[in-house]
């Protein structure tokens, strides 16, 4: 198996997955992946694959022992065997890369890619040592791959014909690329550091590359594709402001969903597609096809659970939600206490006969959030968290059911941008937040309650009602609603998230309205004056990527911004 037969059948292997038929991709590796670089780096990440979607810990232990034996596989018969003393000084030089053989740069990137993906699993693990490995490994990833683009940047004409040169300069824009891309969405101070530890981040030059990687047709293009998708359909609606080039996403998936029209991937991506446009109702047919496509890795079931959760969320269809909701809490390992608590959030959006004659109980639900919590790398999710500190309420000496919490969970996941593509749903889920607004006023006249308890429920309401109102181009009405939330600071005792994420949201009023310089001033002013609140590292991801897309640079100190 040389080279250019191994990167022949890789890429059949490929295809048999991409049509859905995983056991067989693996059979295809299998038998050469002791002796072969490119079987073992592909049998090792289709096990990696299934052990980031089940968090299983025997498919998370099968996959990290199939990537020992590939960097073993690599170091052994591929990579370049340096002496002794080559050894010690590579510790402070990097090694020439002039006098490798192909086969030996072929087996730097390889290993480059092994490297990252066992540093993936190994956070994981919740020690601390856990957490320090991962860190070196993944930095010893990166100056590979940046090795390895000198090394392609160097190479004559000749060797810029061959056949495998395209499958390695491929491999180069997708690990340059990907390290970019994902390093220029961490807030200043920590990018600041990861530059001062060599690493770099430059969002342009991330897409650049991975563009680049998809044009070349190699062996790793479609994962410079999915990671392209990724970042431009997940990360910056969840970590951004929302604003999603979709036109790219539909050019970038066009060619695979004529390949692979069956795929169960290219049909979830699709349906993404289609949900943050607002076709909701395509969305749920292209998830439910994706289900149906392939019965092997019921993952991607889960991940299509939890899209159509929300896809019904957005059209307030609660019942519908649940049931989503409900199987993901029976099913899926990934998170049960986040689960559990959209569970109970989403029937405390149905009516009290409706939910009592499903047999379910909401309050009951909400107790059971804290005790299904998970640890990853000695830390608690932060979404759980923040389910948890939510939950709290109904377990108190005075239990008190949250107010719109499946819509606060909404904006916690920024679905208010997704839907706020349709005018008629948001008018119609405003028409709901004004209704809790009424019942909250008749309770405040009628019963005694905490006034911290009413603030805070008051400062929910208020919140939601103007992302609406925001949505829908009432820019005055949302900044009204945005500042009684801010003005109520001192009596907000039940959760801290409120105020910072709130003058976020007002920062992109301003935005809007063409003030960048006040803009930029506020989601400034939340860096430095609110800390240790709830998803605070979610929040200073959307300000780092609000900055980005008014024309500030994370690598200029903040006075400089200002005065441009």
């Amino acid at each position: 198996m040389d080279l250019e037969h191994a990167l022949v059948d890789c890429s059949a292997g490929l295809e048999l997955f991409l049509n859905n038929r995983f056991s067989d991709a693996l059979a295809h590796l299998k038998p050469w992946k002791a002796k072969s670089m490119y079987h073992a780096m592909g049998y090792s990440s289709m096990l990696v694959m299934q052990a980031g979607m089940t968090f299983d810990p025997k498919d998370v232990e099968a996959a990290m022992t199939s990537l020992r034996e590939s960097l073993e596989t690599c170091q052994r018969y591929f990579r370049k065997k340096s002496g002794l003393l080559e050894t010690i000084t590579n510790l402070w030089y990097r090694q020439s890369s002039d006098n490798l053989t192909e086969e030996e740069m072929h087996a730097e990137l390889c290993y480059a890619e092994v490297l990252l993906q066992k540093a993936s699993l190994t956070f994981m693990d919740e020690s601390i040592m856990g957490f320090i490995k991962g860190g070196m490994r993944i930095r010893n990833s990166y100056q590979i791959f940046k090795d390895c683009q000198v090394i392609a940047n160097k190479m004559d004409e000749e060797m810029q014909q061959k056949a495998t040169h395209l499958h390695f300069k491929c491999g180069v824009n997708m690990g340059i690329g990907s390290f970019n891309l994902m390093l220029s969405l961490l807030p200043t101070r920590v990018l600041r550091l990861m530059e001062f530890l060599g690493f770099s981040g430059d969002r342009d030059v991330g897409l650049s590359e991975l563009r680049a990687g998809v044009a070349t047709n190699g062996l790793r293009s479609i994962l410079s594709m999915l990671t392209l998708l990724m970042y431009h359909l997940y990360i910056t609606v969840i970590l951004g402001t929302g604003e999603v080039d979709l036109t790219e996403a539909e050019n970038l998936l066009e060619p695979y969903i004529k390949k692979f029209p069956n795929g169960a991937l290219i049909l979830f991506y699709t349906a993404r597609i289609a949900l943050l446009k607002g076709n909701f109702t395509f969305a749920r047919e292209k998830y439910l096809a994706c289900i149906t496509a392939q019965q092997e890795w019921r993952q991607i079931h889960h991940l299509c659970y939890w899209e159509l959760m929300w896809a019904h969320s957005f059209e307030q269809e609660w019942k519908k939600a649940y049931h989503y909701a409900d199987l993901l809490s029976k099913e899926s390992k990934w998170s049960q206490s986040t689960y559990m608590y959209q569970k109970a959030a989403l029937l405390s959006m149905l009516p009290d006969a409706e939910v009592e004659a499903m047999g379910q109980n909401a309050e009951d639900l909400f107790k059971q959030v804290e005790g299904l919590r998970l640890r990853i790398a000695g830390k608690s999710v932060p979404t759980e968290k923040f389910a948890a500190k939510k939950a709290q309420r109904c377990s108190s000496s005075r239990p008190t059911k949250p107010v719109l919490p499946a819509l606060e969970m909404m904006y916690v996941w920024n679905g208010f941008t997704i839907v706020g593509k349709r005018p008629e749903l948001t008018y119609s889920i405003l028409s709901t937040i004004q209704k809790a607004e009424d019942q909250l006023a008749i309770k405040q006249i009628n019963i005694t309650i905490f006034k911290s308890s009413k603030s805070y429920d008051q400062c929910v309401v208020q919140l939601l009602k103007g992302l609406c109102l925001r949505q829908l181009g009432s820019l005055d009405e949302a900044e009204g609603c945005f500042n009684q939330v801010i003005s109520s600071e001192q009596q907000i005792k039940y959760d801290d998230y409120l105020v910072p994420f709130t003058m976020y949201e007002l920062g992109l009023i301003y935005k809007q309205r063409g003030d960048t310089h006040k803009a930029v001033e506020l989601l400034e002013k939340i860096k430095v004056t609110y800390k240790d609140y709830s998803m605070e590292s979610r929040l200073h991801f959307r300000i780092h990527a609000a900055l980005n897309t008014m024309g500030t640079f994370p690598n200029k100190p903040y006075p400089s911004r200002i005065q441009a």
